[in-house]
Parts: C-alpha cells; sequence; structure tokens
C-alpha cells in the first residue's frame, strides 16, 4: 500500500494570535475528489476564487503543531515562506507519480509505458 499521510516542518512556523506557540511540525494528506469538490462550493471561495488554495490545504493538513485541525482563517497568518511551501509539498505529493501505462504497439508487439498527462496539461 502507498502512503497516503506525510510529515512535514514548515521553514519558519505559524503563529497564531494569542497561542505564543510556534506551529511547525504537521502532517498533510493526500486529496480526494470530495476535496476538490468542497472546495468549490466554500462560499469564500466563491467570492474571492484565490481564496481556493487556503480551503484545500485546511482540508488536507491533519495536524499541524498542537492544532488537531486547522481552519482556513488560520492558514491567513502562514508567512509567505510556509505558504510557499505548503503548496510545493501539496503538488509533490498529490502529482508526484506519473500516470504510467503499460501499452503494446500493435505492429511489432514491443511493450513500453507511456506517461498519460495531468489534467488540463496539454
Amino acid at each position: 500500500m502507498f502512503p497516503t499521510k506525510f510529515d512535514f516542518v514548515l521553514p519558519r512556523g505559524l503563529l497564531l494570535g494569542n497561542d505564543s506557540a510556534l506551529h511547525q511540525r504537521g502532517q498533510m494528506r493526500l486529496a480526494t475528489a470530495n476535496d476538490e469538490l468542497c472546495v468549490q462550493r466554500h462560499p469564500r471561495v466563491r467570492q474571492e476564487p484565490e481564496y481556493a488554495t487556503l480551503v484545500m490545504l485546511a482540508r488536507v493538513i491533519t495536524q499541524l503543531g498542537t492544532m488537531d485541525s486547522v481552519q482556513p482563517n488560520d492558514l491567513e497568518q502562514l508567512f509567505s515562506q510556509d505558504l510557499a511551501y505548503l503548496r510545493e509539498l501539496f503538488n509533490r505529493i498529490n502529482q508526484s507519480e506519473s500516470m504510467g501505462v503499460a501499452t503494446i504497439c500493435p505492429r511489432c508487439q514491443h511493450a513500453f509505458e507511456t506517461e498519460m498527462p495531468l489534467a488540463g496539461e496539454s
């Protein structure tokens, strides 16, 4: 079975309001189709499409520091470096493996693997 949860450490860390704790260590899970649908339906995303990144990250971050749940408004307090890190991690774990398909040439019967592009790629 392949891994579905990934540990991370933020480069700087998240500081929230009156909370003096620096939240750096966390865990992110793979995104699901339901996550994508929920992000699209989120009222704030409908008003401000650029907010989708924070909503998605809040859904897939299962733990951050002492926080057992993360809300999009919590992530508004991230330093830019940490937001960039989380975006990269999300992309890496959700799109890292190519969609290889075993194929056989109908003429010469040579077996090879071809890569299927990710949705939206040309």
